[in-house]
């Protein structure tokens, strides 16, 4: 059974699954499909149509915003659909904070965090695990690796490496934050040539990780910081 404030206004045609929170003053457009187990914060509005200048989307028929499960999404977030790609995603246990805004065509895979006031730009894709600090820029088609962070109030233009940190002005350096509370510190050493150095991990686990990163970079074509 959902719980849903007699103030939200829900599509029509909006695809619920089971034990969700919709708090009040929130709006979900059709187009949307959302798991079990999420939160949605008062003021919200899920599955709008894409702020781009030249694809005005005011209306859709099929699902294309799609959330998982045990996901967060505070007051006064945006989630837009989708006007370039197929859909707009948030995956698993994604956590954002207040006045987020999340662009067309953006997919955020499991574990993300993205802290306040944060902005995405269209097409952006960040990578499992990865934090966005308060308050900082993604330009459209940057890839965010996976368990990488990138500063607060950062305007982040490239690409950022996985288990990377992208600080303005300073070297790139490891997120031996991510590391520890993650568990990949037995692999500390790889982790810190690949991101130092641009050496590829060998162990499969981290090389994956690395491998499905450079193939979104590939698709869009973004410079990364180095």
């Amino acid at each position: 059974m959902n719980k849903i404030d007699k103030t939200a206004i829900i599509g029509e045609h909006v695809l619920m699954g089971d034990n969700n929170v919709i708090l009040p003053y929130t709006i979900i457009y059709d187009g949307v499909q959302l798991g079990n187990n999420n939160v949605i914060g008062s003021h919200a509005v899920i599955g709008c149509p894409a702020t781009d200048t030249k694809k005005i989307t005011p209306h859709v028929e099929d699902v294309c915003v799609h959330i998982g499960d045990n996901n967060v999404i505070r007051e006064f977030c945006i989630v837009e659909r989708p006007c370039y790609e197929q859909k707009s995603v948030i995956q698993n246990d994604v956590f954002l904070m207040q006045g987020v805004h999340l662009s067309h065509d953006n997919i955020l895979q499991d574990h993300v965090v993205v802290t306040n006031q944060c902005v995405l730009g269209g097409i952006a894709k960040i990578l499992e695990g990865a934090n966005l600090g308060m308050g900082c820029t993604i330009n459209q088609y940057t890839i965010i690796g996976q368990y990488s962070m990138v500063a607060t109030g950062a305007p982040c233009m490239k690409n950022v490496k996985p288990f990377s940190r992208h600080i303005p002005n300073k070297p790139i350096s490891v997120n031996v934050y991510a590391l520890k509370k993650y568990g990949f510190m037995e692999y500390l050493e790889e982790i810190t040539a690949y991101v130092m150095d641009g050496v590829m991990p060998v162990s499969p686990k981290i090389r994956d990780m690395v491998s499905e990163f450079d193939k979104w970079v590939a698709v869009y074509g973004h410079e990364t910081y180095k």
